[in-house]
């Protein structure tokens, strides 16, 4: 992690981050959330299908601000076509707004 800014991951910080370490920074932030998602779940779990759900939307909001809310450039940083981004936005009902240059 950045000394500078706790919490904020710097790009000398992602050179030397492995796949592993970041699944295991994942996995630990996993099971704070489905211990929270858990606590409140009253018969069948949903579990896997709330997480998933939730990571998906977080990471095409991701993607739009990356991206100033181009959705093909949202697409490509995400790696998916422009036309599954585009309807996965509707499903999960993700509204954006084209960025307008000041003028």
């Amino acid at each position: 992690m950045n000394p500078r800014k706790p919490g904020i991951v710097g790009e000398k910080d992602i050179q030397v981050l492995l796949p592993s370490s970041v699944e295991g920074m994942i996995e630990k932030k996993l099971e704070e959330i489905a211990t929270i998602l858990c606590a409140t779940v009253e018969g069948t779990s949903r579990l896997h299908e709330e997480v998933i759900s939730m990571v998906e939307r977080s990471l095409f909001r991701i993607a739009l601000k990356r991206s100033n809310n181009v959705k093909g450039s949202a697409a490509a940083y995400l790696g998916i076509n422009r036309n599954t981004f585009q309807n996965k936005l509707v499903k999960m009902g993700i509204h954006c707004e084209a960025s307008r240059k000041a003028k």
